[in-house]
């Protein structure tokens, strides 16, 4: 039940004067295609989707599987902290025909390790797309222990992966030892390679929203057996990747979007543009890897 190979884009969600641009996210879900990414990620954090309401939610998903229209798979995040809310997102996105469900671990509220295995099993009941869970304890304060994944795969069936943001190699490792069944994507762009030695099937980026050819590039490199050329892309990515996370997510990346012009970088409250400083050192970055 994998549902992708190679990288995923995390995809942003564009806005103009508060409301999500159409326009201009379908331009972005062209590029994204022509461009060689192997998956769309939609509704995660990218996406700022903790401020995008229910019915706004819906509609995304909608608008978003029908562009692709089956060219490549969809993965919807339909995470949250609480579980019945979780379901009926995950029901509404696999009605609508969405490829997989990116579902995070419980936040805020937190819960045990017994708690998380508890959250998807009751999640995966009620659905057959397959889930890939999310670890990022930097945003959550709770980490999906190697441990706790592999009772969570021995007894739910459809969920087949996780994205991996806890930036920790040694529980990585454990995790690829764990669970040699598990789809491991990275969720940290500096980590791609690290994760595809052990055996990871991919990464779902950020900063593929503004080169997605070289994150494709990279995995496919690696996966062609080309190791020094994926190793040669990971390093030369570096400043763009430490450029995008210069701020909190998406703020750079949004930026780094508006300054080449592939729509507003438009951020919703509690997030705001960045510094002057951060802008300035955006654009550098930018301009130095001739981006503009």
């Amino acid at each position: 039940m994998s549902i992708f190979t190679g990288s995923a884009v995390a995809l942003i969600t564009p806005f103009h004067n508060g409301t999500i641009d159409y326009q201009s996210l379908g331009t972005i879900i062209e590029l994204q295609i022509a461009a060689g990414s192997d998956a769309i990620v939609a509704l995660g954090t990218t996406a700022e989707a903790s401020t995008i309401s229910g019915e706004e939610r819906e509609e995304l998903t909608r608008y978003i599987i029908e562009r692709v229209a089956n060219r490549i798979p969809v993965i919807v995040g339909t995470g949250g902290n609480n579980t019945e809310e979780v379901i009926e997102r995950s029901r509404f996105a696999e009605a609508v025909g969405a490829d997989g469900l990116l579902i995070v671990t419980p936040y805020y509220n937190k819960t045990t390790q017994d708690g998380l295995v508890a959250h998807y099993c009751a999640i995966a009941e009620q659905v057959r797309t397959p889930i890939i869970t999310y670890n990022v304890p930097s945003r959550t304060g709770l980490n999906l222990l190697p441990e706790t994944m592999r009772r969570i795969m021995d007894c739910c069936e459809t969920v087949v992966g996780i994205k991996e943001a806890s930036g920790n190699i040694e529980q990585i490792v454990k995790l690829a030892a764990l669970c040699p069944d598990c789809d491991i994507y990275s969720g940290n762009d500096d980590h791609v390679v690290p994760i595809l030695s052990v055996g990871g099937k991919g990464v779902i980026s950020t900063v593929a929203n503004i080169i997605p050819e070289v994150m494709h590039l990279m995995c496919k490199a690696f996966f062609d057996g080309d190791i020094a050329e994926a190793r040669r892309l990971q390093l030369a990515l570096l400043p763009i990747q430490q450029a995008a996370f210069c701020e909190v997510n998406p703020i750079p990346i949004k930026t780094m979007m508006g300054i080449l012009k592939l729509c507003d970088p438009e951020v919703r409250l509690p997030l705001v543009k960045p510094s002057l400083e951060h802008y300035e050192y955006m654009e550098k970055v930018l301009h130095d890897a001739d981006m503009v």
